[in-house]
């Protein structure tokens, strides 16, 4: 089980960090990673990782502002977001497979088969 939490209304050029509490897997050999879709979109990949920490991936609209970390402790994956632009307002997805995915792999929403509900990120002055 996916649980996603920490988005809300910013203003352009402010921060904010999702977080995605997984439940009830073992993550020590999957992969994880967040998507978005605004509204009357398709859902697009933002950025992904291996539990392992050995590859991450960042689409090219969030490299050098988003980065995404997890914290093995706590079975949880962050979305630290900085630099947000207006485009970014979207609802923001978790998901998880039990597998490494390689590189090329990591952006593809049909390699992830457990998801997390959105949490809703509003970017606006």
């Amino acid at each position: 089980q996916l649980q996603a939490s920490g988005g809300g209304l910013v203003q352009p050029g402010g921060s904010l960090r999702l977080s995605c509490a997984i439940s009830g897997r073992t993550l020590s050999s999957s992969t994880v990673g967040w998507f978005r879709q605004a509204q009357g979109e398709e859902r697009e990949f933002v950025a992904a990782m291996r539990w392992s920490g050995s590859t991450t991936k960042y689409s090219d609209s969030v490299r050098g502002r988003f980065s995404i970390t997890r914290d093995k402790a706590k079975n949880t994956v962050y979305l630290q977001m900085n630099s947000l632009k207006p485009e970014d307002t979207a609802a923001y997805y978790c998901a998880a497979v039990q597998r490494n995915l390689i590189h090329s792999s990591l952006g593809n929403s049909m390699e992830y088969d457990n998801w997390g509900q959105g949490t809703l990120v509003t970017v606006s002055s």
